[in-house]
């Protein structure tokens, strides 16, 4: 039985080119950064946890709800065989227990924050933002395009984003904490804005 099951909804991916140097110190031990055509990739990801498990029992209040993070890509190479993992540099939730227990557990870097979501669409467009709150101010991430599902494009720089299924997270010098995540393959929305 997987220890976190949910459905992952509406991600609203916005990925940023970074010299690969500014990440090093966030590496795991054993990972080393996965390039995209030699181009090195941070993205700002806002998405919906919905009907969320924990080791299969629904946690009233812990079902729904938004996260956004901050997350780079490394591969680590186990008995020949290539993992192609995330690194999170900061996940931003709105319950505090599933901070203490992703900080706790898997060794994460949450944040409890105050957090709403805005879906809108029609049959032309879709509108999909994340909105935190810290130091009293809101913050955002929005996405808009056509109201359109396409499948991924072997090779695109959306199939190295989403084709990502393991995570790890740098416990000390020495020692990496690595989890497996499955998810199918997703398809995307053009985004216009």
């Amino acid at each position: 039985m997987s220890f976190l099951n949910a459905e992952w909804r509406k991600l609203a991916m916005v990925n940023y080119l970074v010299n690969p140097k500014i990440l090093e110190k966030y590496l795991p031990y054993g990972t080393v950064l996965d390039l995209w055509k030699n181009k090195c990739y941070v993205s700002l990801v806002g998405f919906m946890f919905l009907n969320t498990k924990l080791l299969g029992i629904k946690i009233p209040f812990h079902i729904n709800f938004e996260e956004v993070n901050l997350r780079f890509y490394v591969k680590r190479v186990e008995n020949g065989i290539e993992k192609r993992g995330v690194v999170f540099i900061k996940e931003i939730v709105p319950k505090a227990a599933l901070t203490f227990v992703a900080n706790t557990i898997y060794k994460e870097h949450y944040e409890t924050l105050n957090m709403k979501h805005f879906w809108e669409q029609n049959t032309n467009q879709i509108e999909v933002e994340y909105l935190w709150k810290k130091a009293e101010i809101w913050n955002s991430i929005k996405v808009c395009g056509a109201n359109k599902l396409y499948e991924l494009e072997a090779d695109s720089e959306a199939e190295f984003i989403t084709e990502h299924y393991w995570g790890y997270a740098r416990i000390d010098q020495t020692k990496t904490n690595e989890y497996e995540v499955k998810h199918p393959k997703w398809k995307v929305y053009n985004i216009d804005n």
